[in-house]
């Protein structure tokens, strides 16, 4: 059973790093922390993500633009542009693949307040230091799988950041219920969401991108929020006042 409970913890610690470092940190900017507290932060989405590393900056850019251009050709990842889930996978790698490389042509608005720390990400984010990481997971599934069937897991773990912000943005503009009638196909995917913990209520999200809190109806639980509030309340970051 050790693969499935790394599995499970894998993804957890992905998705809660995610969402608050790459997702209400830096592409939201709800709250701040020091420049040591957010570095320390650089390096826990390395080794929570591994091989699927994204620099947050390229992520924030990326994430902004969706909010801008939501539905339209403009949008960096809408299924309304790209309905194949793994195609769209592609279409998003390839635009988060172009603002890494170069910010030429990006508003400065789009680029204010990222989080920036090249030295380290130019390990971080280079084939070597990828290739090294997913290395370490085939071993691992190698030495501790018990059953074949675990082994369908491996895709994902190698790709995990990249599937989690892929399956979110498909999903949640495809499947699930409305608070709020807008002009995009946003939905909440889970009235109790306890698979993406907080992420879910995508809907409500592009209705108040402005709001740290994602949840909005009394049944509808933001943990990541929760969390984010007990490192406010310990002095870890800071909401904005």
């Amino acid at each position: 059973m050790i693969i499935p409970v790394f599995f499970v913890i894998h993804w957890y610690t992905s998705f809660f790093l995610q969402s608050f470092f790459h997702h209400r940190y830096a592409a939201h900017n709800h709250f701040t922390m020091s420049k040591k507290t957010e570095k320390f932060f650089f390096i826990c989405c390395f080794f929570a993500h591994g091989s699927s590393y994204m620099s947050p900056c390229a992520y924030g850019i990326m994430h902004r633009l969706h909010h801008i251009h939501t539905d339209t050709e403009q949008d960096p990842h809408s299924p309304h542009n790209e309905p194949n889930f793994f195609k769209l996978m592609f279409v998003t790698r390839k635009c988060y693949q172009k603002y890494f490389t170069s910010d030429m042509g990006i508003h400065e608005n789009l680029k204010k307040n990222l989080p920036h720390w090249k030295s380290f990400e130019s390990f971080a984010h280079n084939w070597i230091t990828r290739s090294c990481w997913i290395l370490i997971y085939v071993s691992l599934y190698i030495f501790f799988t018990t059953e074949v069937w675990m082994y369908l897991l491996l895709p994902v773990t190698t790709t995990m950041a990249a599937f989690q912000g892929n399956i979110i943005n498909w999903i949640a503009h495809k499947f699930g219920y409305v608070n709020f009638k807008m002009k995009n196909t946003s939905k909440n995917i889970f009235p109790i969401d306890l698979v993406f913990i907080g992420d879910a209520y995508h809907n409500n999200h592009h209705k108040f991108p402005g709001k740290v809190k994602n949840s909005h109806r009394w049944f509808e639980t933001d943990i990541i929020y929760q969390i984010i509030n007990l490192m406010n309340y310990a002095k870890i970051i800071h909401w904005k006042n």
